[in-house]
């Protein structure tokens, strides 16, 4: 019982007494003013929160940090009674999200619908609600609530950036020999035909062969002799470095009020995930077939491939990766090096500064494996120091490295850092 009830009882239980104590009319009135009021309250509230139809949408559900996420939220009053108003809560936990509103005279048989923006300045899954919507009587005694279970999530990419004069190792296999296996990009390396089935893009069709045959017949393609990209993500919690972070809300009134650019959050965990993201966008620009592995809180391994399809697969595990693994480096390239073919290129991205580094470098080397260190200076992040001396290690095996700090531009730090070899 709220406060609210428990005063009008109150008066009505003086109201009632006052009249049989004094048998004046006017306290008898009062006492009926009261029940009138407060049975009167309960029916609108209870009108009032019935009947409502509700929904939240959006255009996509996946979206990138730095983005611009729109939802669009309506509400439909499906009897005649009015609603004099009508809370909105979000109760959706995406940083920054604004779609709590208040919305007064909803007359009956109307829809009202509002529009809410957020700029996205985390990468993760948020799930979409759930939505309450509060209403009640003129006097607020008799609050209601109804409640909509979150029907959508929205998962965020990491942030990207553009990257320029980042190492391609060419990679060519060893005899410039075609890969004996079959893929839906389309490669300058034909492997037969076989019948259309549904879904086949329509340049894949071999005219002649269905002429030929009276039905629709398609190319099959193999992979050309580009060998493969491996990205490896060091996830090992003991070697990852953090420095505090500021308010959500701070970062998102800022960027609202001045425009500023996403700073991405001081970790090298973040540092790490965003610049994984960059190459493997800027390598299957290139043409080349990426794969990607990483130790986090699960194990995520993706086989090399090329295309839009193979960046969104490895953005969204990416997205839900968290630096908690218990899995070295060099265990975790020891247990994959027996997937990849001899000469291809692995960018191993690390805030390690141990020796091991080195070490697995140079097992690389002697695989016939072409490395690509990038290391992030978990000294900036609050970490251990020692970074120079493994940098010199790497300089003197003549594999190419880049170096990140805290604060530095991710773009500048990929694109022109310093490349030994």
């Amino acid at each position: 019982m709220t406060s609210g009830q428990k005063v009008v009882l109150a008066l009505l239980v003086l109201s009632s007494i006052a009249g049989l104590a004094t048998g004046g009319s006017l306290y008898y009135r009062l006492a009926i003013f009261w029940i009138i009021l407060f049975f009167g309250s309960w029916l609108w509230s209870s009108v009032s929160i019935g009947n409502l139809s509700f929904n939240r949408s959006a255009r996509s559900l996946r979206a990138q940090v730095g983005q611009i996420f729109e939802e669009r939220f309506e509400v439909q009053n499906l009897n005649r009674f009015p609603r004099l108003w009508l809370e909105i809560r979000d109760h959706s936990t995406l940083p920054g999200a604004d779609g709590s509103r208040v919305i007064t005279m909803l007359r009956g048989k109307q829809s009202r619908s509002y529009m809410a923006r957020v700029r996205l300045v985390r990468r993760g899954v948020f799930p979409l609600g759930p939505t309450t919507i509060a209403t009640g009587d003129l006097f607020g005694l008799f609050p209601k609530e109804k409640s909509f279970a979150e029907t959508d999530s929205l998962l965020v990419y990491p942030m990207m950036v553009e990257v320029r004069d980042f190492p391609n190792p060419p990679g060519l296999l060893p005899g410039g020999e075609a890969l004996r296996r079959r893929t839906h990009q389309v490669t300058p390396n034909a492997a037969g035909v076989r019948d259309y089935s549904t879904g086949d893009p329509l340049n894949r069709i071999h005219w002649l062969s269905t002429a030929r045959r009276g039905r629709l017949i398609v190319k099959e393609f193999e992979l050309d002799p580009l060998a493969d990209v491996w990205i490896f993500l060091d996830a090992d919690r003991q070697v990852q470095a953090a420095l505090p972070q500021p308010e959500l809300e701070e970062i998102v009134r800022d960027l609202w009020g001045h425009r500023g650019k996403i700073n991405l959050p001081p970790s090298t965990e973040e540092y790490g995930i965003s610049a994984a993201a960059s190459l493997v966008r800027d390598y299957l620009r290139r043409g080349r077939a990426v794969g990607f592995v990483c130790a986090g809180q699960h194990l995520a391994l993706i086989s090399p491939d090329r295309g839009g399809r193979q960046l969104g697969k490895i953005l969204e595990a990416l997205a839900l990766t968290r630096a908690e693994g218990r899995l070295p480096l060099r265990a975790l390239i020891e247990t994959q090096v027996k997937h990849m073919v001899r000469g291809s290129t692995v960018v191993l991205i690390t805030p390690s500064s141990s020796n091991e580094v080195a070490l697995t470098v140079d097992f690389l080397l002697q695989r016939g494996l072409k490395p690509i260190v990038v290391i992030l200076d978990a000294s900036t992040f609050g970490g251990v120091q020692g970074i120079d001396q493994l940098a010199d290690s790497i300089l003197m095996l003549g594999v190419p490295h880049r170096v990140i700090k805290n604060t530095m531009d991710l773009s500048t730090a990929l694109s022109n850092g310093y490349v030994g070899g």
